[in-house]
């Protein structure tokens, strides 16, 4: 199958020529779907780019919402969809995280029926017929990239000093993997834009781990240990942002606007908003673009708990002195979104033409 098979180069963001030259350079580092938050946040990013104030230097992918296996092949598809498969190479990166232990996964799970724990909840995939297609069908002929993730980052950093911010919309191993790897990236990393973390709200996977942050704390801990400039998009403020049947159908089910992309996410998001669905990376480019799409903020030293058991993916947050751990320097976090500006932005973006036409 075309989706797992590797590639030695393809093209990608970094070598794009003219408009897209001077745009602000970005990572997207995701736990990759079809059309859920990860691939929504594809699909508008891309078409920043095409309006050249994007540049979009590749896809990296980990293990997180689904096996990297199943992720992989779900973005494949999605720079095909797009039409930037020669523009945007994707990346595959870690497959499970830097420290977990199965049994206290399995028994979160069982102490949490309600909770969301990702690739954990679904058995792994080992080869491509245990794949299932987006609602499209697979890639036809897109491949991955030969490089591994960190490898990516660590060389497209210092092919870039002080200019690429990584969108973080996954568990951050493939990041603290660079960051081990080569340390010397940290003060060559321009910021780190994440969805992540639960700050005075309950988790979404255990009582008090969002998804992102508990799948790997201890990749997490590392990059808030960093002195890396560090903004959160945490469910705090995803909370207040939900999908609503209005939101829905002017994506969906607009008769003048249907291509690809709202076909897609028809399939993936039907009846989302009956279950109070909320909204989550999409949040990032809006505020990667312009952060006055964020109206409320607060700023901390932050520490995650990285233990096995019900604390793992635990926040702690430090307004005044950091405790030891903690993140060097103090942290923003957003609380408020402008959601009527917020959503404008996205209805547009999800329903522009699609394969989109570079700059």
């Amino acid at each position: 199958m075309a989706s797992v098979v590797l590639a030695a180069c393809a093209g990608n963001g970094s070598t794009n020529p003219g408009p897209l030259a001077n745009a602000p350079k970005v990572i997207m580092d995701s736990d990759f779907n079809t059309m859920g938050d990860d691939g929504q946040l594809f699909a508008m990013t891309t078409q920043l780019m095409a309006q050249g104030k994007v540049n979009l230097l590749g896809l990296t992918v980990v293990t997180g919402n689904d096996w990297l296996l199943q992720e992989q092949a779900d973005a494949l598809k999605a720079v095909e969809r797009m039409g930037v498969q020669n523009v945007v190479g994707v990346y595959a990166g870690a497959n499970y995280p830097l420290q977990y232990d199965v049994a206290s996964i399995r028994a979160q799970q069982a102490a949490n029926p309600n909770g969301y724990f990702g690739a954990w909840s679904r058995p792994e995939p080992t080869q491509a017929s245990q794949l299932i297609a987006p609602p499209d069908g697979f890639a036809t002929s897109t491949k991955l990239q030969a490089q591994n993730a960190s490898d990516f980052m660590i060389d497209t950093i210092k092919r870039y000093p002080n200019q690429v911010t990584i969108i973080e919309v996954g568990p951050p191993t493939n990041l603290a993997t660079a960051l081990r790897k080569a340390p010397e990236i940290a003060p060559l990393i321009k910021q780190i834009v994440y969805m992540g973390g639960a700050m005075a709200v309950p988790g979404n996977a255990n009582a008090v781990g969002e998804l992102n942050w508990w799948f790997d704390p201890l990749a997490t801990r590392t990059v808030l240990q960093t002195t890396i400039p560090q903004s959160v998009i945490p469910l705090d403020v995803t909370n207040t942002v939900p999908l609503t049947e209005s939101v829905y159908n002017q994506i969906a089910n607009n008769p003048s606007k249907q291509n690809a992309v709202t076909k897609a996410y028809a399939t993936t998001n039907a009846n989302a908003f009956a279950t109070n669905t909320h909204i989550y990376d999409t949040l990032t480019i809006a505020y990667f673009l312009d952060p006055t799409y964020a109206t409320q903020t607060k700023s901390a030293y932050l520490d995650i708990d990285t233990t096995s058991g019900e604390d793992q993916g635990h926040v702690m947050v430090y307004p005044g002195q950091p405790a030891a751990g903690a993140s060097p320097q103090k942290i923003t976090y957003v609380t408020q979104f402008d959601n009527n500006r917020f959503f404008n932005l996205y209805i547009d973006l999800l329903t522009r033409p699609v394969p989109v036409t570079m700059p």
